[in-house]
């Protein structure tokens, strides 16, 4: 890989084909969880990307059997207990949208098993998303004790509606692959072992086709996202407030000691 991306050390960039770029979540040892070291890069890369004359197109994949588990533990924690790497992790996570939001270069996702949070966000705000059948997707926001930031509010809506969007948020059930294609909240649902050719092959049309006229198609179809700004703007901050309060406390808990959160039934909201 270029100097271009040398300071892109947490994530796995290659080549598969020419013009292509291909990101890879790669710490499979906890599902592909994002720190806050790789939270920075993966918010940051996307205006490189913009910029490189040698990309036509992205993949976004993760390594081993994950796509992405989302912020680790260590992170939310850090959150919860520091007023400054809160503010540092939401002007991230608003960036990271807009980011990619407003990157001129299509963006194809190959979802590959557990699919949440910050990884999430790339997954479905890419161009296109590809799902495999074992691909478990799920925001886990309110069963950590906090609102459903991130991409939530600005995406679901608009992919699989308002009905859906309201029960998969509140509830935090998962969704398999094939259930995901079937509601719309992604573009395509294919066989596990035919995940990759199958997103190499959509990256290589999208790479060799009329650039000037796929990027202005994307330009003006994202034009819904920004307008829905102020909706992803109040989400997210919403999300931040919540690790401020104690109900984020007991979510990580809960979630290290793999039991059912026990939180406050009361609340002065």
């Amino acid at each position: 890989m270029t100097d271009r991306y040398a300071a892109y050390g947490k994530l796995k960039l290659d080549r598969p084909a020419e013009r292509i770029l291909r990101i890879t979540f790669s710490n499979p040892s906890s599902y592909n969880s994002v720190d806050g070291e790789t939270h920075g890069q993966l918010t940051d890369i996307w205006r490189e990307i913009d910029r490189d004359p040698q990309t036509n197109a992205v993949i976004v994949t993760g390594e081993g059997k994950a796509f992405s588990s989302g912020g680790d533990f260590g992170l939310i924690e850090e959150m919860a207990g520091d007023y400054d790497v809160l503010m540092r992790v939401w002007k991230e996570a608003k960036d990271l949208v807009y980011n990619i939001v407003n990157c001129n270069k299509p963006i194809i996702s190959a979802i590959n098993g557990p699919a949440a949070g910050a990884g999430l966000v790339v997954g479905l705000l890419a161009d296109i998303s590809v799902a495999g059948k074992a691909a478990r997707i799920v925001d886990g926001h309110p069963r950590l004790g906090v609102a459903a930031g991130d991409v939530a509010a600005i995406i679901w809506p608009l992919l699989c509606g308002m009905a859906k969007s309201k029960y998969y948020l509140l509830t935090g059930k998962p969704l398999t692959g094939e259930e995901a294609e079937r509601i719309g909240l992604v573009s395509l649902c294919v066989d596990d072992d035919e995940l990759q050719e199958t997103v190499l092959g959509i990256a290589s049309d999208l790479a060799t086709g009329s650039q000037s006229a796929i990027r202005w198609t994307k330009y003006s179809l994202n034009n819904w996202l920004r307008s829905a700004g102020p909706i992803f703007d109040t989400s997210t901050a919403l999300e931040m407030l919540g690790f401020m309060g104690p109900d984020v406390r007991e979510g990580v808990a809960s979630l290290r000691e793999k039991r059912k959160p026990n939180f406050n039934p009361d609340c002065p909201v």
